[in-house]
């Protein structure tokens, strides 16, 4: 999927910009745990316990990307279910 050059720019979000639509760059499976990251994170809470590794990786990263600031902290050490905060 290479990018033409001279093309007009057609998606851009902090320090990336392509000249070319980034949906073709989504995989089915970061479709799906977007996805569930912002159900999860609308409900009001993640069970780490229950979730794979490859989501609790994914879930870290986007709640970094959102808020600026990791999950780290938010889960008890109970290993209860802890909330994230509501979307702003």
């Amino acid at each position: 999927m290479g990018e033409d050059a001279s093309g007009p720019l057609v998606w851009a979000r902090r320090d990336v910009a392509l000249r070319t639509c980034p949906k073709p760059y989504i995989t089915a499976e970061s479709q799906t745990l977007v996805e569930d990251f912002f159900v999860r994170r609308r409900l009001g809470g993640m069970d780490f316990a229950k979730l794979s590794a490859r989501q609790v990786e994914a879930f870290v990263i986007l709640e970094k990307a959102l808020t600026g600031k990791p999950l780290a902290g938010r889960h008890r050490a109970s290993g209860a279910e802890a909330p994230l905060s509501p979307i702003e």
